[in-house]
């Protein structure tokens, strides 16, 4: 979801440096940690299956992707050879060194390219136990990708549309007539960002572990006034996609999370992924580090509730089936080749080489999503012209040097094995 927006310019934090929590960390930014010892398990060769937050950015025009030809002659992606292999794993150790990450998993697949798989440094902190790429890990915002998703096959089943406003089907929303449902799946509303909301950080950092309700964290949003006229500017808000959840509520008078287990997940084959009613964390799973408190000091927040994060980032997640649902997304498997079109039609975000199209983005070349919240951090990504797919988790999300970890690995990763189409989230 990210608490802190992984697209956010957060502000500098240095390695074990606490900082206090303020509006603009919470919905911006990123991670901390402690052990640096690596662990790796051995390479599993396999094919693939078949955001600023106050920041707003005025360009609506079409972006195009770096796109993945061969650069100087040389392949799209560099086949996964144990020189390679051995290649990756000193650059992700690197990271892992120079940011002080307590752990962090990687997933690479790409058919005829083979496979690596690598867990590096401690599931846990306290005891030093080590990562596995078998754990279950909070994915924050993408989630989002599964939200506009069940939307999507809504707008496939003709039950609504992109464009009816979302004041047909959600009374209260401010400037609601003229807000569509694509521009909230685009991050194009204005609508204020509830994680931003003072009254909603110091309820949150007062106790991460009570829930909140949907029309509540609404209400912190709609307090505020709109941004800008919808469809003129990019600005990541999670009110957004919460909003959407709503809608999918309304016109299937089914809760979300049932409508998206049966509808998207079930059909996906997705058996290790579901959104959390409360506080709970299937075993096996990593402990999250977090400087997301009241005084800034670093915490376990491993049991925190996601729920604040709700349909925009709460959703419980593995390699494996982030590895199933890279390519799906990226393909349009549960969607109409019309609708795929339009979620891929990607617009400006002000980020080089990155565009936001329906819940997704393109970065790179690279397709999916990122996702940020207190202890973890997540890349999911596709790259279709080598049917490639990325996956990293983090054990942590706090920045250091205003930089996300989970961004810092998936820019070393991309860098060995397809130096055209480098992951990255950089400034102008």
């Amino acid at each position: 979801m990210p608490v802190r927006s992984l697209f956010a310019r957060s502000r500098t934090t240095a390695p074990r440096r606490a900082t206090a929590v303020t509006g603009a960390a919470l919905a911006a930014g990123v991670m901390l940690a402690s052990g640096t010892g690596a662990h790796a398990l051995t390479a599993a060769p396999g094919t693939a299956p078949s955001a600023p937050s106050a920041t707003v950015t005025t360009a609506a025009t079409a972006t195009t992707a770096a796109t993945a030809a061969d650069v100087g002659g040389r392949p799209v992606m560099r086949q996964l050879t144990p020189r390679v292999r051995a290649e990756l794993d000193r650059a992700v150790r690197k990271v892992l060194r120079s940011t002080h990450t307590p752990g962090v998993t990687v997933g690479l697949w790409a058919p005829g390219k083979g496979g690596y798989v690598r867990a590096f440094g401690t599931a846990d902190p306290a005891t030093g136990a080590p990562m596995s790429s078998r754990f279950a890990m909070r994915v924050g915002s993408v989630t989002k990708t599964f939200t506009v998703t069940a939307l999507l096959r809504l707008v496939d089943r003709g039950q609504v549309r992109l464009d009816d406003p979302i004041s047909r089907y959600v009374p209260g929303v401010p400037n609601g007539d003229h807000i569509t449902l694509r521009h909230l799946a685009e991050m194009r509303s204005g609508l204020f960002n509830y994680m931003l909301d003072e009254g909603f950080i110091k309820a949150y950092v007062t106790d991460p572990r009570r829930p909140f309700g949907t029309a509540r964290l609404l209400a912190y949003s709609f307090r505020h006034p709109v941004a800008f006229a919808a469809g003129t500017a990019f600005q990541y808000s999670n009110t957004n996609t919460l909003l959407l959840a709503r809608v999918v509520e309304r016109v299937t008078g089914q809760s979300f999370d049932r409508y998206v287990a049966r509808h998207v997940l079930r059909p996906a084959h997705l058996e290790h992924t579901f959104m959390p009613r409360g506080t709970e964390f299937p075993a096996p799973h990593a402990h999250g580090i977090t400087n997301q408190t009241a005084d800034g000091s670093v915490a376990d927040a491993t049991y925190w509730n996601p729920r604040m994060g709700a349909p925009a980032g709460a959703m419980i997640s593995t390699l494996a089936d982030l590895r199933s649902w890279a390519s799906t997304l990226a393909d349009g498997t549960l969607l109409s080749p019309a609708t795929q079109a339009e979620r891929l039609r990607t617009k400006a975000t002000g980020i080089k080489g990155v565009g936001y199209g329906l819940g997704v983005f393109d970065n790179h070349g690279w397709v999916g999503h990122n996702g940020s919240l207190p202890g973890y951090q997540t890349v999911m990504v596709h790259l279709r012209s080598a049917h490639a797919t990325l996956v990293v988790h983090t054990t942590s999300d706090i920045n250091v040097h205003g930089k996300a970890l989970s961004t810092e690995f998936a820019k070393a990763v991309t860098s060995v094995v397809t130096p055209g189409n480098v992951y990255a989230i950089e400034a102008p």
